[in-house]
């Protein structure tokens, strides 16, 4: 029998596909039907610091920065108070889902200010979370800060996150770091628990018309998961802290991908959304029969088997990809019609 039990970040999970943050899994009613339809874990949707802020007597300068020269800058945040459950409602959601599944129930947190977040880690932790993951989406705008300062921050704010919690805390990655594994190494030096490769640039959109900011939401596309294939198969090896990936994971195949370049868990929302929480069976069976078909036995025996550190030269082989992919397109002759 094909064994597809896994471990990410110290939990056992009986299978790879977790479900990722999203408005998926901010209903019990989802999860239940999430956990009947064969996942292995599920992260709620994120807990934003603002609404922190809203609920503190002390708000944060960022979040208020520029409203007196620009009273209109306050209408660019979204109505907080009504985003998913708000702080009190969370928490209810955590206890409501361990009491209803059986499954890992991992907490989203995403903000930047560590006071909020430690305070917040901490009542997810009482509330029954079996792990934290700390979303680290934030654009610098601040033109005086450094990238090593970014850095220093978000590796600060886990190491006082990891003091403060005993539950596995998990790092949401953001592409764009110049040095992407030198990242991943100092994130794992301050002991975060895994690292889920990348979290998606959600970009808003400018209506030429009425002249206003708009925010555009797209789903993910197979097409992203290239990204988060290649660094999770150079990070591979380099850390002790569990890999996962997220964005770009809608089928079987993609779950074989990420696990055969170092993944522990493939985390999938956008093909559940579009296709409905049934195709979190289909893939599950098609993964048992593709292992079947290729005589695996487990997933532990073909994880990180495509990784950077199952090649002899992976700088060469780097190098050699990039100039195939450059030589692998060619022109077609044109005909022209007078």
């Amino acid at each position: 029998m094909i064994d597809l039990t896994t471990h990410f970040v110290g939990l056992k999970l009986k299978n790879p596909l977790v479900v990722s943050a999203s408005p998926l899994t901010e209903s019990v009613d989802n999860l239940r039907r999430l956990e009947d339809a064969g996942v292995a874990a599920v992260v709620l949707p994120s807990l934003f610091e603002e609404q922190l802020t809203l609920e503190s007597e002390a708000l944060d300068q960022d979040l208020a920065r520029g409203t007196d020269e620009f009273p209109e800058a306050i209408t660019y945040f979204p109505d907080l108070l009504t985003y998913n459950t708000g702080p009190a409602g969370y928490l209810e959601l955590i206890q409501r889902a361990k009491r209803s599944v059986a499954i890992p129930v991992i907490a989203s947190l995403n903000g930047s200010t560590p006071g909020g977040w430690i305070r917040y880690a901490k009542e997810m932790q009482q509330a029954g979370a079996d792990a934290i993951e700390l979303n680290l989406y934030s654009v610098e705008t601040d033109q005086g800060r450094s990238g090593q300062e970014v850095e220093e921050g978000f590796c600060e704010l886990v190491r006082l996150v990891k003091s403060s919690v005993h539950v596995p805390v998990i790092v949401k990655l953001s592409p764009f770091f110049s040095a992407i594994l030198h990242m991943a190494r100092r994130l794992d030096k301050v002991k975060a628990d895994g690292l889920v490769l990348f979290n998606r640039f959600y970009q808003p959109d400018f209506d030429i018309e009425t002249f206003e900011v708009v925010p555009r939401l797209q789903l993910s596309q197979p097409q992203e998961l290239l990204l988060r294939l290649h660094w999770t198969a150079i990070i591979y090896g380099h850390v002790k802290a569990s890999l996962g990936i997220t964005g770009g994971v809608h089928s079987s195949e993609d779950v074989l991908k990420s696990i055969m370049a170092g993944a522990d868990a493939a985390m999938m929302t956008s093909a559940l959304l579009e296709n409905g929480v049934g195709h979190a069976t289909r893939v599950l069976k098609e993964l048992s029969h593709w292992m079947e078909e290729h005589e695996y036995e487990s997933v532990k025996q073909m994880l990180g088997s495509m990784s950077h550190r199952a090649v002899p030269n992976p700088g060469a082989l780097e190098r050699g990809n990039y100039m195939r992919v450059l030589s692998s397109y060619t022109l077609r002759p044109r005909t022209w019609r007078s």
